[in-house]
């Protein structure tokens, strides 16, 4: 099936279009993890232990969220 007719299903609504898409082996581009190592003062790592505990998260998930929600405000202003 060509690309075209599919955006004319997806446009349309009128059906699942799913399975014309392998489903079993999706992924995001530029997902795999790299590590990085980096040293904080102990103050910023107690800080981020106690927030992390405070919404129910680990501190590596803190960072991670922390990170993305900052990463994201900079790419849309020099979007603008």
């Amino acid at each position: 099936m060509k690309a075209s007719q599919i955006d004319k299903k997806f446009d349309e609504n009128s059906e699942d279009i799913l399975e014309y898409f392998d489903t079993e082996n999706i992924r995001k581009v530029n997902e795999a993890p790299k590590r990085v190592n980096i040293d904080f003062p102990t103050w910023m790592v107690e800080s981020l232990d106690r927030e992390a505990q405070h919404i129910g998260v680990s501190r590596q998930a803190i960072i991670k969220m922390w990170l993305a929600e900052k990463l994201s405000r900079v790419e849309k202003v020099s979007q603008i």
